[in-house]
Formats: C-alpha cells, structure tokens, sequence
C-alpha cells in the first residue's frame, strides 16, 4: 500500500525521487530527549528502505511539547517552510500523534501542506490520502 502512494506522489509531482523532512517531537519534561534521536533513527531507517531521500538540514524537533496545541515553534517553522521551499515533497513523522493529536488540527494541517504540494507520511502507520485515511 505505501509502495503505491509514494508512487502516486511522485507521478502527481512529476519527480523521480522523493524528498522529505522530519518532524519529530516528544511531549512532556518527564521523557528525554532520546525519544528524539530514536524517532530520528527510526525514521531515516524506513526512508532508507523506500528509497526516500532526507534532505540533510531539515529536522524540526519539538522538546517537551504537547501535540494537543498547534504552538510549537519547530512545527509551525515546518508549515512556514512548507510553503516556500520547493527542494522536498514529504514530511516524514514516527507515529501520527507526533504530528498533532487533535484530529481536526491534522486535517487542517494536512491539508494546508497539500495546497504546498507536500504530503505527511507515518512510518508506521499505513495510510494514503482517502477520506478515511485523513479522518
């Protein structure tokens, strides 16, 4: 199934190889910042497997933020980006909730970096960009 929607990307934006971001973000003081460097690695090892490349620069990492508010400084850095830079198409997360836990603010979101011609992808969850997957 992941197969196939990255090959819709790509098709839809016309590129041969895909480029992608990282977002990564844990949410109170009583975890560390392993949990990071451990979504890091995670992440960049699926990428590696999809042939996906991350673009060298381009981590944001939310420390000790809650996903339930939309006012993390590194997530609204990734949206702002997400509107002016053409050198990556995907915005690679661990798990869902890393990205935001309030279902109408994913959408929201979700959407707004479609208009950008970008596309949120979890490495571990499977979804693609039906209704029902955005829901």
């Amino acid at each position: 199934m992941i197969e196939n929607y990255l090959d819709k990307i790509k098709q839809r934006l016309n590129v041969v190889v895909l480029h992608a971001v990282v977002y990564t973000r844990y949410s109170s003081d009583m975890q560390r910042g392993e949990s990071i460097d451990a979504q890091i690695r995670l992440i960049r090892k699926w990428a590696q497997e999809h042939n996906i490349i991350i673009v060298i620069d381009k981590i944001y990492a939310d420390e000790a933020q809650s996903a339930k508010s939309d006012e993390r400084k590194q997530f609204q850095q990734m949206i702002a980006d997400s509107k002016k830079q053409k050198d990556w198409q995907l915005v690679l997360v661990h798990k869902l909730d890393r990205f935001a836990r309030n279902r109408m603010d994913s959408a929201a979101y979700r959407v707004e970096l479609r208009k950008n011609k970008k596309y949120l992808i979890s490495t571990t969850e499977q979804f693609d960009d039906t209704p029902e997957s955005c829901m």
